[in-house]
């Protein structure tokens, strides 16, 4: 579904990615794990259009490298950022309906179809969006790119800074996406979340993949874990 060959994406004289290679299946959970720093996130932005990128990325047999992140948006790949970017003065209600591209054709998901996953949301359904925890932000940033109906949803760190029991239901979150036929890159900080959930893993290291496998053979590679991944 998607394929990324040899992508690298600048931030002005910084050589951030230096040839990046993955894909990912239709329906695949996969995870990109690994330090701060090391190109994570200028990876899913490069793949969305926020950043320039040089290289082929192709999604469902088409290369959109250089669109505009809307048009990619459109194509069915969606992006849950890591700044949980919502409308704070609009209610939970609007911020999910903005999230539909077209109300003609019906989607994967509906609107009751969140307010049910996620009761917090349902009793502030009508809140405005500002006022709400950095969990249950994170939970409207996901179920609003949801409403788009992506194929492909890419998710930059969703649990980070968040408690333990919300933790959980991020990764509950992740995997009801994928059991409903999305495929997802997940940008993860937290070992342990993407090891329980990914069919297989991507290990960045210095703006290049470093490793690519299952969560088993991850887990059997203590040089790769020692060198990469380890503080």
């Amino acid at each position: 579904m998607l394929e990324v060959q040899n992508l690298h994406a600048f931030y002005g004289k910084s050589h951030i990615l230096q040839g990046v290679d993955m894909r990912i299946g239709a329906g695949e959970v996969v995870s990109l794990v690994g330090r701060n720093g090391v190109g994570r996130s200028t990876t899913v932005k490069a793949i969305m259009g926020e950043v320039a990128p040089h290289g082929s990325i192709v999604f469902k047999g088409r290369d959109i490298a250089g669109l505009p992140s809307h048009r990619i948006a459109q194509l069915g790949l969606g992006y849950v950022p890591e700044n949980r970017d919502i409308f704070p003065t609009l209610t939970v209600r609007q911020n999910l309906v903005l999230g539909i591209k077209d109300s003609r054709k019906p989607g994967r998901w509906r609107l009751d179809d969140m307010l049910d996953m996620f009761p917090n949301l349902a009793t502030r359904a009508d809140t405005p969006a500002g006022v709400l925890s950095g969990g249950e932000k994170q939970m409207l940033t996901t179920c609003r790119t949801l409403m788009g109906d992506p194929e492909l949803v890419m998710i930059d760190e969703p649990t980070e800074g968040l408690a333990p029991l919300i933790v959980k239901q991020v990764g509950d979150l992740i995997s009801h996406i994928s059991q409903r036929g999305v495929a997802i890159l997940l940008v993860e900080q937290k070992l342990s979340i993407a090891m329980q959930i990914s069919h297989r893993v991507y290990v960045m290291g210095h703006g290049r993949i470093v490793f690519e496998g299952s969560p088993a053979e991850l887990k059997g590679n203590s040089k790769v874990r020692r060198d990469w991944l380890e503080v």
